[in-house]
């Protein structure tokens, strides 16, 4: 069996296969349909420092080779995790990593700030890229002045592993991921959802309620391919690949193109027991072709 370890700045993870935010529940959801420890890292929904209710519905419907949502971060608020479950999820042999969002760089940055004080959640995944808020999200993460501003935030009241999710509705997302790289940045995960919109033909107005959302699923994956591409070449940190990703050759197309790990969304809603086929897709191709550890193929595109 080949080494499928890797390291993400000093977080280690067993194997490069985690769950991205929003499809994986905050893990324990998914129990009955694999091992949670054989998962080399969790993203729990996306939390924020006060209770969200979400968009109005609907907020979720399919696309060709894919799906689009306006969830809109619906969650209960920070303290509701820390009380509630982070001693559910505090005892299981993986990283839990929190997908933290927030309106300012000020709620950000306090919402990280309680984060951090939960012994087990080594890392925070930055969403400043959420396509389907009307504040904060992806009004922070298309620009490099509003990216640095919320990682500068964080930066100073958050010491663990700090990765940050970019959008891929930009010009230039190198560009982003060398700013948030650095104000100090530990990492980038790319890409979010792109926009998208559907139109109910016979009603004649958009199937989500807020008119648009993000499209996600294989897609996509084309594009976040290429941009885990030119990322990788840009920033000197580790990158985090997803979008798309729906089987192990999938996976290691992203980290061929230099993403140390990936994540795995849309397709746990397909097939709930995806990441540990993928993981162990991964190594079966890894032994098939000689290769002693997953770290010998990453980047070598």
């Amino acid at each position: 069996m080949a080494d499928l370890s890797v390291d993400i700045k000093g977080l280690r993870l067993k194997n490069p296969v985690m769950t991205a935010s929003g499809t994986f529940g905050y893990g324990p959801e998914f129990a009955d349909f694999v091992p949670l420890d054989g998962i080399g890292g969790i993203i729990v929904k996306g939390t924020t420092l006060a209770p969200r209710q979400g968009n109005d519905y609907p907020r979720m419907v399919e696309a060709a080779s894919g799906m689009l949502n306006c969830v809109g971060l619906q969650n209960k608020g920070v303290d509701y995790f820390c009380e509630h479950i982070y001693p559910e999820i505090k005892d299981i042999d993986t990283n839990f990593i929190v997908n933290v969002s927030g309106s300012s760089p000020e709620d950000y940055a306090e919402c990280a700030a309680r984060i951090g004080e939960l012994d087990k959640i080594p890392a925070i995944e930055l969403n400043i890229s959420c396509p389907n808020v009307k504040d904060g999200g992806m009004a922070f993460g298309v620009t490099c002045a509003g990216a640095a501003s919320v990682v500068r935030a964080v930066r100073a009241r958050y010491g663990k592993t700090l990765i940050v999710k970019l959008s891929p509705n930009v010009t230039d997302i190198a560009e982003i991921a060398r700013a948030v790289e650095a104000e100090g940045a530990d990492s980038v995960s790319l890409i979010n959802t792109l926009m998208g919109m559907a139109i109910d033909i016979e009603r004649r107005c958009p199937l989500l309620s807020i008119g648009t959302g993000g499209l996600s699923g294989p897609a996509v994956k084309p594009v976040a391919l290429r941009m885990v591409w030119q990322v990788a070449r840009a920033v000197n940190i580790p990158v985090i690949g997803l979008g798309g990703i729906c089987s192990a050759g999938d996976a290691i197309e992203f980290l061929m193109a230099g993403a140390t790990a990936i994540e795995i969304g849309t397709a746990n809603f397909i097939d709930p027991t995806i990441t540990v086929k993928v993981r162990d897709g991964i190594n079966e191709w890894l032994d098939s072709h000689g290769c002693k550890s997953v770290r010998d193929i990453i980047g070598v595109v």
